[in-house]
């Protein structure tokens, strides 16, 4: 199982890009699906999380910018990020719970590549 990210670049402040991150491979099922960043010198800090049914969640200083969502027939997520600031400069990763095999009962995470996002001021 590979998760395949694109769609980072160079983008100037107040400017839109738009993420996407596409599960491949042999599975049975995606659960949770999540965009994470990591600026240099910081942690690796959760971003948006969206639910098999679409429900969402994000961190405080995207909310109200950045959307995720997610086509499950694709098996593919999307980060839409909106009104980007410098601060947004990162790496960006995505990363997925995927049940292998049906009778596995339970989930095992991955992540993708990363794609690098720079916000200039």
């Amino acid at each position: 199982v590979q998760l395949q990210a694109s769609g980072g670049g160079l983008v100037r402040a107040g400017g839109s890009l738009r993420l996407s991150c596409a599960a491949s491979g042999t599975f049975f099922n995606i659960n949770l699906m999540r965009w994470y960043r990591q600026a240099p010198g910081q942690q690796r800090e959760v971003v948006a999380t969206v639910t098999t049914l679409r429900t969402t969640n994000y961190a405080a200083s995207v909310r109200g910018r950045f959307t995720i969502s997610r086509d499950n027939a694709r098996n593919t997520v999307y980060l839409q990020m909106n009104s980007l600031k410098p601060e947004d400069t990162a790496v960006y990763y995505c990363n997925a719970d995927i049940m292998i095999h049906r009778l596995d009962g339970d989930y095992k995470n991955y992540w993708g590549q990363g794609t690098q996002v720079t916000v200039s001021s």
